[in-house]
């Protein structure tokens, strides 16, 4: 057997979103996102769950970092909710919202933990969705109005603030195939999301480096998919090749290139009009962290049942799949390198999310043997390994989960946790996942 070690340095961690693992939704002057609206709208979420409690941290967030502890987890990635600090979007602050991130943070630094704070995990106050949400171009305004709120308030304790998850499931996801909040299907809507969100986080990044008390890394964190085609016909690859431009390309060359692909395809002009303004993919281009959330890749052959596009998702077989997608860990390899020579980006680079769901249960001896979860993640950070050995400048590698919570449309029905939570009793058990992961973090490694 041999052994694989990172970089001296190298950061090892976890990560979060409020509103999966909050609860507390009307507590304390919360104000309403378009997640407390839609799980509330029946027929929208597996077994109509909601996140009213999920694993309720935000009553139990100080147990939570000590396991943090116990585990080696020295650096978490969290999000603020919104509606929390600002229970309408915009006016006044909500004292109670600032003072339960006050003790989050300040419990967090107390057992040598760093946190990594990102703005906008998907949970829009629902006010500003009732003024036209993300495809009204206010709307980045007033995040960079919060942005400016949370960083003159937070800063000192900070040293990286990303300002967005995942920017192309809000907007696509939200916009076009309705899974998700604000449960809409229009491309316009979503193309106008997409930008305006990109907007936001160049809006908000000066915000941030203007109210911060002292220097603060601005990131964003993208889903990135490695994109094959089904076949070598031209056919494939050419709608192998529209998926890359509107599921990778469309925020990648915006935050690292200060260009877009859409105006590449003639036949979206008219779902957007002029929705680029001058001056806007220079304000974009903002960026001092690229965060890389992977899952799995997208395998597309041509079709005509996404229309516009004219393209389809097929999923080749003989893989192994999880709950939710292909496992594929080659892709992130492929990725990596992929943003390295296309992009050269001369900011930092991390993974921020990679994880799987398994259907995961607690043995009769209390015990959760999560092996499949384990080598999952031994194949995946040995492609990590392998990036960095090929002269990928990767500074970091962040876990999804750190607990089992909701998943969103999914309900609790997909589990992702290194920790096993009993979402009846709100018991947390940590798994041998959780176990293994804090060793690697113990001896920046593994054994092969």
């Amino acid at each position: 057997m041999s052994k694989i070690t990172f970089p001296e340095g190298f950061t090892w961690g976890i990560a979060s979103s409020s509103y999966q693992v909050e609860g507390a939704w009307n507590e304390d002057g919360k104000g309403i996102s378009i997640w407390d609206t839609f799980v509330h709208t029946p027929g929208k979420i597996v077994n109509d769950e909601t996140g009213d409690v999920s694993i309720d941290h935000y009553h139990r967030y100080k147990e939570d970092a000590a396991m943090m502890a116990e585990l080696n987890l020295r650096h978490y990635r969290f999000s603020t909710a919104w509606t929390r600090i600002l229970p309408t979007g915009t006016g006044p602050v909500n004292p109670k919202g600032l003072a339960f991130y006050d003790r989050l943070i300040d419990t967090l630094l107390k057992h040598k933990i760093e946190p990594y704070l990102c703005l906008f995990h998907w949970d829009l106050p629902q006010t500003l969705q009732d003024k036209g949400g993300w495809p009204n171009r206010e709307t980045a305004y007033a995040f960079a109005d919060y942005a400016r709120v949370v960083a003159k308030h937070f800063g000192d304790r900070l040293n990286v603030i990303f300002t967005h998850n995942e920017p192309w499931v809000a907007a696509f996801v939200g916009h076009f195939l309705g899974m998700h909040a604000p449960g809409t299907r229009d491309l316009g809507a979503a193309l106008r999301a997409a930008h305006h969100i990109l907007l936001s986080h160049g809006l908000a990044s000066e915000a941030i480096r203007a109210g911060a008390k002292k220097p603060i890394k601005v990131g964003i964190t993208l889903n990135l998919n490695p994109v094959y085609p089904a076949t070598e016909s031209k056919k494939d690859q050419e709608a192998a090749e529209r998926v890359d431009a509107i599921m990778n390309r469309i925020t990648l060359d915006p935050l690292l290139k200060g260009t877009t692909p859409i105006e590449e395809f003639k036949i979206v002009k008219p779902f957007i009009g002029s929705l680029i303004k001058p001056g806007d993919l220079e304000k974009i281009r903002s960026l001092d962290l690229l965060g890389v959330n992977y899952y799995s890749r997208a395998v597309i052959k041509h079709s005509a049942k996404v229309p516009v596009v004219n393209v389809e998702q097929v999923n080749p077989e003989g893989n192994e799949y999880s709950g939710m997608w292909e496992i594929f860990p080659k892709g992130l390899y492929a990725l990596l390198t992929r943003i390295q020579k296309d992009y050269a980006p001369l900011c930092e680079l991390m993974i921020t999310e990679n994880g799987i769901p398994v259907p995961d249960g607690l043995d009769f001896d209390g015990r959760v043997r999560d092996e499949r979860r384990i080598r999952y993640l031994k194949n995946h950070i040995y492609q990590v390994h392998r990036a960095i050995q090929d002269g990928v400048p990767l500074k970091a590698y962040f876990h999804w989960s750190f607990m089992d919570n909701f998943e969103w449309a999914l309900g609790y029905g997909q589990r992702f946790g290194l920790v096993y939570v009993d979402f009846k009793t709100q018991k947390r058990t940590v798994k041998d996942s959780g176990r293994w992961f804090a060793e690697v973090i113990r001896e920046n490694g593994f054994e092969l």
